[in-house]
């Protein structure tokens, strides 16, 4: 069974770039065909869906987050790893990573209920 457990800071100042990673075992990040997410949830409000990098290393990314967003992996520690440049208060939020797999190759899901496997979160706070 595939586990996610997010690892990074908890406090951010704001501009400053923001690094999680998450670190995937019981399978492989580059097994077909996962697809392998992070998505936030800022308090009082809904989850976001911020991006994607699948188990060819192909990269999505929401439209809203695109020109701060990138997602990198290292296969050989089976992480993937958020950054989020020039963060802001309203970038406070519990982060989630999160997989999907499927038998055949799919479109990425960009809703956050279309994830079955999730990490438990981890807090990050944007503030001086």
């Amino acid at each position: 069974q595939v586990q996610l457990q997010e690892s990074g800071p908890g406090l951010v100042k704001p501009s400053q770039t923001l690094s999680l990673t998450c670190t995937v075992s019981g399978g492989s990040i580059t097994t077909n065909y996962y697809y392998w997410s992070w998505i936030r949830q800022p308090p009082g409000k809904g989850l976001e869906w911020m991006g994607a990098i699948t188990y060819s290393g192909s990269t999505y990314y929401s439209p809203s987050l695109k020109s701060r967003t990138s997602i990198s992996r290292d296969t050989s520690k089976n992480q993937f790893t958020l950054h989020l440049s020039s963060v802001r208060p309203e970038d406070t939020a519990v982060y989630y990573c999160a997989s999907d797999y499927s038998r055949y190759p799919k479109p990425i899901a960009t809703t956050p209920g279309e994830y079955d496997i999730w990490g438990q979160g981890t807090q990050v706070t944007v503030s001086s």
